[in-house]
């Protein structure tokens, strides 16, 4: 049985990434035959797979099996990078580039040189970095932030994403050119769900793993209902899921079996719905109808009204969280949130201004308020911790649309 698994991967018990990689499965087979087959060359590689799938692991048995083997390999989250900062932490910056730039530093790429640096969630790049990516791909050369000197670099770039990047570029989110220079290689790797022939044997993986890390005598063992269940699941959290549920089996489980009762499953909540069930087809014609209507009255930015009530209510559906909505609508999670945080459905996380004294509210003439900022969290990327960003807050007044109750039941409708 092919294993691939991360370096050290104990200390990535909170990771949200997959620590571990089987092959047993035929399309997994498949797979890894063309992995082989475009490892030695120096071609720039697309990863494309849910989140949890092992995008990261299959990018370093790529760097593996290459020729660059021996040199390092740097990963970079993307998606944690702010935007005022992003440039800086892939290119770096010389000393007194921008304010509180106290020292020279190296970039990403430039810690990647003679290696291969690998780019995780890759669509989440804004447009003015896309633009200095590609010139890298096309000059192999990088020119640090307040710098006019470039810097030559022997690198191979592996990207990833969990978004479809053709409509993405469709959409004017993601450059055409720069999708075909990372698209060289294109290697899919499947949902777990879509790969029965994997999940027993990784299962087991996990079950040796943790029994020797829980101080067992020898690892547990999985009942035949157990492994039913196993097979049964949907597993949308993919492998990580399932290192979980393994994990927590052990715990709670008796004499060293687990049974299916030790099993904890994510369960994803039912999306609250108040409109009577119809068909797909139905939903289509409703809102087809609704859009005559409104085309009839003609209401003011009609594209903006209709694309913020695509978002409003895909956001309402997903309960409420934008990686759901992000993955609902196949786009960036940085899409979705600045698209909510214009249209002001992310208010509720903004910070109130305290408020004044009464007596100093008498004294003091009254200003209008200031638009208030939504710090949005950075994360912990694995380029390291970076600064969080302060998005300005675009008060936009509601329409007539925003409050057309039977609209949004029909985009409801369509979406489910």
């Amino acid at each position: 049985m092919k294993l691939i698994t991360l370096p050290n991967s104990r200390s990535l018990a909170t990771s949200i990434r997959a620590t571990a990689l089987v092959f047993e499965d035929p399309r997994s087979k498949a797979l890894l035959e063309r992995i082989e087959r475009i490892a030695p060359s120096d071609a720039s590689a697309l990863i494309i797979g849910e989140t949890g799938t092992g995008k990261e692991l299959i990018a370093r048995h790529v760097h593996a099996l290459s020729r660059r083997y021996d040199g390092p390999f740097v990963p970079v989250n993307c998606g944690a990078l702010t935007e005022s900062l992003v440039e800086s932490e892939l290119f770096g910056h010389e000393k007194g580039a921008f304010t509180g730039a106290i020292a020279q530093r190296v970039g990403w790429f430039e810690a990647a040189n003679g290696g291969t640096i690998f780019l995780d969630e890759v669509g989440d790049l804004p447009l003015s970095v896309q633009v200095k990516l590609l010139r890298v791909l096309q000059e192999r050369e990088i020119y640090r932030v307040g710098s006019r000197t470039p810097i030559p670099i022997d690198i191979r770039v592996i990207a990833a994403t969990n978004v479809r990047l053709d409509e993405a570029v469709a959409a004017g989110h993601f450059r055409e050119d720069l999708l075909y220079r990372l698209r060289v290689v294109s290697l899919e790797l499947l949902p777990l769900r879509d790969r029965p022939g994997d999940i027993l044997p990784i299962a087991t993986h996990f079950v040796r793993d943790y029994s020797r890390r829980l101080g067992f005598a020898q690892p547990a063992e999985l009942s035949k209902a157990t492994i039913q269940a196993l097979h049964a699941h949907a597993w949308p959290g993919n492998i990580r899921e399932l290192e979980n549920a393994i994990h927590h089996a052990l715990l709670v489980c008796m004499d060293g079996r687990i049974e299916p009762e030790n099993l904890q499953f994510a369960v994803r909540a039912a999306p609250h719905s108040t409109t009577t069930a119809v068909t797909s087809e139905d939903a289509v014609g409703q809102f087809e109808a609704a859009l005559r209507a409104l085309f009839e009255r003609q209401p003011p930015q009609l594209f903006e009204q209709l694309e913020n009530l695509i978002f409003r209510t895909a956001f309402r559906y997903c309960d409420h969280n934008q990686l759901q909505t992000a993955r609902l609508l196949d786009i960036s999670r940085n899409v979705v949130r600045a698209r909510l945080l214009r249209s002001g459905d992310l208010h509720a996380l903004t910070k109130q201004a305290p408020a004044r004294p009464d007596a100093v509210k008498s004294a003091v003439p009254q200003r209008p308020p200031e638009p208030m900022a939504y710090v949005a969290p950075a994360g912990i990327a694995d380029a390291g911790r970076t600064a969080p960003t302060v998005v300005p807050f675009i008060d936009i007044p509601e329409t007539a649309l925003v409050h057309d109750a039977h609209l949004g039941a029909l985009m409801h409708d369509w979406i489910s």
